[in-house]
């Protein structure tokens, strides 16, 4: 089973804001051609993507080169923020930034959502995958896809590990379940 997790590209926001669910649109001069070349000659049978603009955007760009529908999966979000989407990470206290870096899978921005909320969703599609042992590609965030490359490659999840580059592709060659 080969996956082709893909993180959406650059979005239409200034450098240094928090997002997370906030449904930011894709920059007006984001390029997908490395991602369209990256793809070609792979036929998935399914493409899964995070419902938010700027996933939805390239999911939609390259169904048609994939011959396969793209399907919109609320698990594939990023990390809800609550109060802090939209300002800018320098805004954020740091002794709540301290707090979330003690413990990320407990803690949550007001009105926010726990590390703990985000792993398990994330985890439990990333189960659903290899369960139905398909090759796929996932368009989707820097948080869920670092969960779902672990669960995947059978390793811990570590949630402040770096993510992968905005329009890159992270090939899996997975053993199914």
């Amino acid at each position: 089973m080969r996956i082709a997790l893909i993180r959406h590209l650059r979005p239409d926001i200034a450098v240094g804001t928090c997002y997370g669910r906030l449904d930011v649109a894709v920059a007006p001069d984001a390029d997908a051609s490395s991602v369209l070349f990256g793809l070609s000659g792979f036929r998935p049978a399914r493409l899964h993507s995070s419902p938010a603009r700027r996933c939805r955007m390239l999911a939609e760009l390259i169904t048609p080169a994939l011959a396969c529908a793209a399907e919109f999966h609320d698990a594939l979000q990023e990390l809800d923020f609550g109060a802090w989407e939209g300002k800018m990470w320098d805004d954020v206290p740091i002794d709540a930034l301290d707090l979330w870096a003690d413990n990320p899978l407990a803690f949550s921005a007001p009105g926010g959502e726990t590390g703990a909320s985000l792993l398990s969703r994330t985890q439990a599609f990333a189960q659903a995958l290899l369960e139905a042992g398909e090759d796929a590609v996932v368009v989707s965030h820097g948080g869920p896809l670092k969960i779902i490359r672990s669960v995947l490659m059978g390793e811990t999840v570590d949630l402040f590990a770096p993510t992968q580059a905005m329009g890159e592709i992270v090939w899996i060659d997975a053993q199914t379940a």
